[in-house]
């Protein structure tokens, strides 16, 4: 038996395929055309316990580590439901570890445990309209006066950012590069935090993305997440679990979509018989299978792994790249395989070809990541 195959496992694969037939499915294309998810989501994913999965239940979550939420990450799509909803029902997975490794009572009061209860949305604000994926040169400014610290700046593509109620911020506290970065939890309703404007996408359509500003807004100083200067470790620590994350998106897309495509195969027929009577149809439907399995296997592993207690950036970096590429072939595929009818709107796999194209500029922009891999497996 495989550690993704525990009796546990089994039964949170299961409750959570529960949860998207019942709580997502019937609300999806209502909630796309919208541009969010309903902040009573939250609530219910809470009482189905699965907003916990993966945090500490000392906090308020309901235990599990990396190979609980990529099990759930999984069943999720297995049952249909799609990127952008995970996106914005899970925000709080990028918003919160940082305030769980440092192990604040004053933040887990405040923040970790009201999240995970359902009763507080959670954003993370890093990416800058100039920055892009480099958080060392972002510009986004904190100076402390007094019990305060005084917030100027801007950011971009921020998840959840219309709904947030915080926004674990990266702010510099110091001088250049990384070494002057800090993180700092604001919430949305102090002044001086503005809500720029609601950003219209390509896909993740039901995720509401957001550009914030900052003006004079005074955070206080409880609020500041670790040590003054030492948020860029923090966001580098987070980012392997979060690209292992978004690998289990692009394969759980790029797996969802063979499904689909297997599915239209045989009900489609063409000059007399079904689709998958044709060799060049059943040789495409067993490539896409051999890719999306390699490239699960090794997630999982970095997933076991990384639940072991290992850091594993490099590694992290390869599966994010590799799935990416994988989901890009097997969804543009699938959707070939459905014809005109992948073109449409009303098709679940015109969806997963929208939502999947953010996967390799979300969480690292494939180009920066392999200039991050050569630096890590010392190819420079």
């Amino acid at each position: 038996m495989s550690e993704f195959e525990t009796p546990e496992r089994i039964a949170l694969r299961a409750s959570t395929r529960q949860f998207v037939t019942r709580e997502v499915l019937p609300h999806l294309d209502q909630w796309e055309r919208d541009g969010s998810v309903p902040r009573a989501l939250h609530e219910r994913a809470a009482e189905a316990g699965l907003i916990g999965v993966g945090f500490p239940e000392r906090m308020g979550g309901s235990g599990g580590d990396s190979v609980d939420v990529l099990t759930m990450t999984e069943a999720w799509f297995e049952a249909g439901a799609s990127s952008g909803a995970h996106s914005a029902l899970f925000t709080h997975g990028i918003a919160l570890p940082h305030m769980v490794e440092v192990d604040d009572e004053h933040l887990t009061t405040t923040y970790i445990a009201p999240t995970l209860a359902g009763q507080a949305i959670g954003s993370l604000g890093v990416t800058e309209p100039d920055g892009g994926s480099d958080v060392s040169a972002l510009l986004t400014t904190a100076v402390r006066d007094g019990d305060h610290y005084v917030v100027n700046g801007a950011k971009t593509f921020i998840t959840s950012g219309t709904r947030a109620d915080f926004v674990t911020t990266a702010v510099r506290t110091g001088g250049p590069g990384g070494s002057g970065i800090s993180l700092l939890a604001i919430p949305t309703d102090l002044p001086g935090f503005i809500v720029s404007r609601k950003l219209e996408k390509m896909g993740w359509l039901c995720s509401d993305t957001a550009e914030l500003s900052f003006v004079d807004c005074r955070v206080p100083v409880a609020n500041l997440i670790g040590q003054e200067n030492n948020g860029f470790a923090l966001i580098a620590n987070a980012f392997g679990a979060e690209r292992i994350g978004i690998a289990a998106h692009a394969y759980g897309i790029a797996a969802r979509s063979l499904h689909l495509a297997a599915q239209y195969a045989r009900e489609r027929s063409t000059f007399g018989q079904p689709l998958i009577k044709r060799q060049v149809v059943r040789h495409k439907l067993v490539e896409m299978h051999e890719q999306i399995d390699v490239i699960r296997t090794y997630t999982r592993s970095l997933a076991a792994r990384h639940a072991a207690g290992e850091h594993l950036f490099a590694e992290a970096v390869v599966a994010k790249n590799q799935a990416v590429e994988v989901a890009k072939h097997v969804v543009d595929e699938a959707v070939q395989l459905h014809g005109g009818m992948g073109y449409m709107r009303e098709s679940e796999i015109e969806r997963h070809y929208r939502d999947n194209r953010v996967l390799g500029i979300g969480g690292g922009a494939t180009e920066v990541m392999r200039d991050l891999a050569a630096k890590l497996l010392g190819y420079t």
